[in-house]
């Protein structure tokens, strides 16, 4: 018992360091595999499409809103879910760490660039403003908690259809639900008069967009921890002393 006790701490300090040795080999298949060109052609569409709406109001002088910003970000928030999809779970549930790093290190490869398309639309939104009317714009802050509780539950969902029967479609399903679950929050009536501005203040919105990114959050945390896909259908055992067939 005590020779046991002694060995624990050995194998504590092996795991560590079988941790570090395969750091950086992991981390150079999530590179790899991480649908580059899928989230920077969303975050590039959105910024597009904002860039082209500011285009046709000038004309007009009529500045873009929070709700055309909000709109151009749909495509960056779509092309989130494809980033949780690992094509080769077997190599990455080989290695010593564990099996939720590897979506857990795409989601925060991602952040960077949603961040600048965001920074961008700003930018963009901003500039449709005439010096007047500087005072009158948008506010940025119930605007940035809602476009990060989009993007939290897009990650979940995704955790959860790669955790799913459809696992092989990957963002083929978790786009339509994400976007599916946004709208029945945006739109739904028991949960817009928290979720928009008015009735609810600035303050409030941003508290309560906040909140759905944390309890998403959550959600994709213990969907990446599971290490099971789920079977389509469920295999029916032969009971004893039946005969198969």
């Amino acid at each position: 018992m005590d020779s046991l006790l002694e060995k624990a701490p050995y194998r504590t300090s092996r795991r560590r360091l079988s941790w570090l040795a395969a750091l950086p080999l992991l981390a150079r298949h999530i590179v790899r595999t991480m649908p580059w060109l899928t989230l920077t052609t969303g975050c590039l569409a959105c910024t597009a499409f904002l860039a082209l709406m500011a285009r046709l109001a000038s004309p007009s002088h009529s500045p873009l809103t929070d709700g055309t910003v909000r709109l151009a970000f749909l495509p960056a928030v779509a092309a989130l879910t494809f980033v949780l999809r690992c094509p080769f779970r077997p190599v990455t549930q080989a290695t010593p760490v564990p099996a939720w790093l590897t979506p857990a290190a795409q989601v925060v490869l991602a952040l960077p660039l949603l961040a600048a398309a965001y920074w961008l639309e700003l930018r963009i939104m901003t500039g449709t403003f005439p010096p007047r009317m500087v005072a009158h714009q948008p506010a940025i802050y119930p605007l940035t908690a809602q476009l990060a509780a989009w993007c939290a539950v897009a990650i979940a969902v995704a955790a959860c259809v790669d955790r799913s029967r459809y696992a092989d479609l990957g963002g083929a399903v978790a786009v339509p639900v994400s976007l599916a679950v946004i709208g029945t929050a945006w739109y739904a009536p028991a949960s817009h008069r928290f979720l928009a501005d008015p009735p609810a203040s600035q303050g409030e919105l941003t508290i309560a967009w906040y909140l759905i990114a944390a309890v998403a959050v959550i959600c994709a945390g213990a969907a990446m921890r599971d290490q099971w896909h789920r079977c389509a259908r469920r295999i029916r055992r032969p009971r004893l002393g039946s005969r198969p067939g």
